[in-house]
């Protein structure tokens, strides 16, 4: 009977981790497979330029025979109707926000009418190995993440040294029993390791956060085992390419003191002035950003990405109006002094 039901893996981790990168790979590389991926993220929808046909408000169609899905509301409304669609997909992924406890996005799938529908296979937590808090406490989303993460990819391997990853996973066993553990350089692992698996229980929901030293999952295999999948990627390039950010207003309720504010204009930045933003001016809350940015020095379109202290910015050509489009995540952000630094960021500006 189970078989018969439509798989589901969530994807989770905080903010910057990685998760739209691993979105993209398992993209890439899952063959014969028509996946449906539901997104609910700030900004844009993060699916690599070379993989999209054509987008509309709401659904991108691509060229895998995979389409993807803005979560518009109720996540389960979005999932109903995906699948209601024509078209049979073979496969449903969820990439939730880096805020996000995944545990209510997972209740979602165990309960109600999509139990004679889908299946839950797995939650896979994404978690930034050069960011990571070691002080996080039970009470954050962080360690919800952690907690409720069936399989956890510990990302960005490549930037820091063997005895901070060895730190990491020695907190992680502090809240799980034998986590499973993998190890990745641009959240790339091999797909057999974490897709159609099978591990996620509905035994979860009796789990207490609070009780962290008691058996908080049963695993009936030791996978703590480290994967090296050492792909030669040193940047978390995941370039973004369908304008979903024109949001004018801050799109997170106060969460554990996260907001995000966003930010738009149709006149091109000065790189001096946005460069200058970045060297002196951009608030050490800031945990996170991302966007399209219209440079007057340059001809082309520039995905910014932004993680703790470090960032990058690729480029690729417009296709639609050129425009600066940009949301920051942090912590207690003082709003309208970010808007009024990046508005002097304008190449116009004063």
């Amino acid at each position: 009977m189970s078989k018969k039901l439509l798989p589901v893996t969530i994807i989770s981790g905080f903010l910057g981790s990685g998760k739209t990168t691993l979105l993209n790979h398992i993209l890439k590389n899952q063959v014969g497979l028509k996946t449906a991926v539901l997104v609910n993220e700030f900004g844009e929808i993060g699916i690599d330029n070379d993989l999209i046909i054509e987008g509309s408000e709401d659904m991108i169609e691509l060229n895998n025979g995979c389409i993807c899905c803005s979560i518009n509301g109720e996540l389960l409304n979005t999932v109903s109707k995906v699948l209601e669609r024509r078209e049979k997909i073979d496969y449903l992924i969820i990439e939730t926000t880096g805020l996000a406890d995944p545990l209510p996005v997972a209740m979602t799938f165990a309960a109600g009418d999509l139990r004679e529908k889908v299946r839950l296979d797995s939650i896979i937590t994404v978690i930034d190995g050069e960011n990571f808090d070691l002080k996080i406490n039970n009470t954050s989303v962080a360690y919800s993440q952690i907690l409720y993460g069936d399989i956890l990819l510990l990302n960005k391997c490549d930037l820091v040294n063997e005895e901070r990853l060895k730190k990491v996973e020695k907190f992680i066993n502090k809240i799980k029993k034998e986590p499973r553990i993998l190890r990745s350089i641009n959240s790339e692992v091999g797909l057999q390791t974490i897709m159609s698996i099978g591990l996620f229980e509905t035994d979860i929901f009796k789990y207490d956060k609070d009780q962290d030293k008691e058996n908080v999952e049963e695993n009936s295999h030791d996978h703590s085992s480290h994967s090296h999948d050492h792909s030669s990627h040193s940047h978390d390039h995941s370039s973004h390419s369908h304008d979903h950010s024109s949001h004018s207003h801050d799109l997170i309720n106060n969460i554990e003191g996260f907001t995000s504010v966003s930010y738009e204009t149709f006149e091109p930045f000065s790189l001096r002035k946005f460069q200058y933003f970045l060297d002196n001016q951009i608030s050490q809350n800031v945990f996170r950003a991302k966007g399209i940015l219209w440079f007057m020095e340059s001809e082309r379109k520039h995905i910014f990405h932004l993680s703790g202290k470090r960032f990058s910015l690729d480029d690729e050509e417009w296709t639609k109006e050129k425009s600066n489009k940009i949301v920051l995540i942090g912590k207690n952000l003082d709003h309208q002094t970010i808007k009024n630094q990046l508005s002097s960021c304008r190449f116009n500006s004063d």
